[in-house]
């Protein structure tokens, strides 16, 4: 009778440290889960800051080229010709 006690003391331990050590767990994926929020959230706002860089370089080298600068005409005549097709899909479509 008394091996019955000790191996039912002996599962007790051992199933509470398994709760003890599921909880440490839960823990540890709750902070885990809020890093990965954190640092997603971080790398939307740095993809946001990458784009609108982007398109302010793009604005300034077209600038640049209209300004006269010869390396980018090729662009800024291509940029231009874009803006006027779709002026005159506008004017169309007003027009309607």
């Amino acid at each position: 009778m008394s091996d019955l006690v000790e191996i039912v003391d002996s599962l007790e331990n051992k199933i509470s440290k398994l709760l003890h050590q599921l909880e440490l767990l839960h823990s540890s994926n709750e902070k885990l889960e809020q890093e990965l929020t954190s640092l997603q959230e971080e790398r939307a706002s740095a993809r946001n800051k990458v784009s609108a860089w982007e398109e302010k370089y793009n604005a300034l080298k077209l600038a640049n080229s209209m300004l006269g600068s010869n390396t980018n005409k090729t662009e800024a005549k291509l940029k231009i010709n874009t803006l006027i097709r779709e002026l005159d899909h506008c004017i169309a479509q007003l027009a309607e």
